[in-house]
């Protein structure tokens, strides 16, 4: 039988490329759910092509345009965060692939771990900012987690027959982004139509220039923790500006495995789809005859200070992770909205640190609160500059 498959994000980056997967393998996989936040038009144009048994938009003042635009096909169509959390639980569905944007996807994600559903995380976020509420309800309920993130794709790849065999550290590789070469000088006065031209890689808005202030990289060390059960001091980030290297497992030997690939997300897409099985795919390959050079080098968390930011939060544990995205995704709309400068953003996010309320040990209604809490603070700071 089809696996059936859930989008939650269909009309991001990741999500358009899960459907291209998808429409690689009509024989293995079959599309229950597409939602989306606020692209009506593409999400209407998706639903016509592969006729999903629902769809849901965020945005409730755009339910009528898409109700209207697939009123002739057996679609439901729903509207508002809790129908997208809903959707999630659907009783079809083998495979939820959570690719929402932010802290918008935690709670879809606890709707469909306590649905038993097989999760294909894309979303950091709902680990960064619950990962041991999510830890502790994905082992009560015996779910699945199978990271979609390439990086934590890679890791994932090189753990599997490792079983009992303990590892001294995961390595995180980054790109370094549009700015890896920047002075702080440069920095300062950096705008995001810079930010937004990533060397590597083709991603939303908003991780892009999480990927340009490291805070990308950061939250991975986070998600890492939580996914692979790693100490803070056992997760390492080197700088890797070819991307061909996703990531790396030092074990207690000495021994290093390391998962290479093009930059390409529809591999490990398909392969979160996929686990345990590998599907041929026509994903370009690496052709070492043509890379003169990998190289390495160590992040500077002077100039990139959200990176170190994020390690702190990391090292604190509880809701700080929480403070850290709620304040961080707030200055990332501010810098596309050109509100905040490239480290106002840094400094905001480090006084929204010391002045929320610490949880060491939250519940899922601390989280929303903490996240509501650090936002409007972080939004004040704003407002002050």
């Amino acid at each position: 039988m089809k696996k059936q498959i859930a989008i939650l994000g269909s009309t991001g980056s990741i999500g358009t490329q899960a459907l291209e997967v998808i429409e690689g393998h009509p024989d293995l996989y079959e599309v229950y759910a597409l939602t989306a936040n606020n692209q009506a038009e593409l999400l209407i144009e998706q639903a016509r092509k592969f006729h999903p048994d629902a769809v849901a938009i965020a945005n409730k003042d755009k339910y009528p345009q898409v109700k209207e635009a697939l009123s002739g096909l057996p679609i439901k169509v729903y509207a508002g965060e809790e129908a997208i959390a809903q959707i999630a639980e659907a009783a079809p569905i083998d495979i939820v692939l959570a690719a929402m944007v932010g802290y918008a996807g935690l709670k879809p994600a606890i709707h469909a771990i306590r649905a038993k559903k097989t999760i294909a995380l894309a979303n950091k976020e709902t680990l960064v900012v619950a990962g041991e509420l999510i830890r502790d309800l994905a082992m009560q309920n015996r779910t699945p987690i199978i990271p979609v993130d390439s990086e934590h794709s890679a890791i994932f790849q090189c753990l599997t027959g490792e079983a009992g065999n303990p590892f001294e550290k995961i390595i995180l590789t980054a790109s370094g982004g549009p700015f890896r070469s920047y002075t702080r000088a440069q920095l300062e006065k950096a705008k995001k139509e810079e930010a937004l031209h990533h060397p590597n890689w083709k991603m939303g808005a908003k991780i892009t220039v999480d990927s340009a202030t490291m805070m990308n990289k950061g939250f991975e060390a986070i998600e890492a923790k939580w996914l692979f059960d790693a100490a803070p001091q056992q997760i390492e980030v080197v700088i890797h500006p070819q991307s061909i290297i996703h990531s790396m497992v030092q074990f207690n030997d000495g021994a290093i495995k390391a998962q290479l690939g093009m930059p390409d997300m529809k591999l490990p897409i398909q392969y979160a789809l996929s686990y345990p099985d590998r599907l041929y795919a026509p994903f370009e390959r690496v052709d070492f005859a043509r890379i003169s050079e990998l190289t390495f080098e160590k992040p500077d968390t002077s100039r990139f200070p959200n990176l170190a930011l994020a390690y702190e939060a990391l090292q604190q544990g509880g809701n700080m992770p929480c403070i850290v995205n709620a304040a961080n995704e707030a200055m990332v709309d501010a810098f596309l909205h050109d509100r905040v400068g490239f480290y106002q953003m840094s400094d905001i996010i480090a006084k929204t640190m010391q002045s929320i309320p610490f949880i060491r040990k939250a519940t899922y209604e601390d989280y929303v609160a903490t996240d509501a809490e650090a936002r409007r603070y972080a939004e004040s700071l704003l407002h002050k500059q």
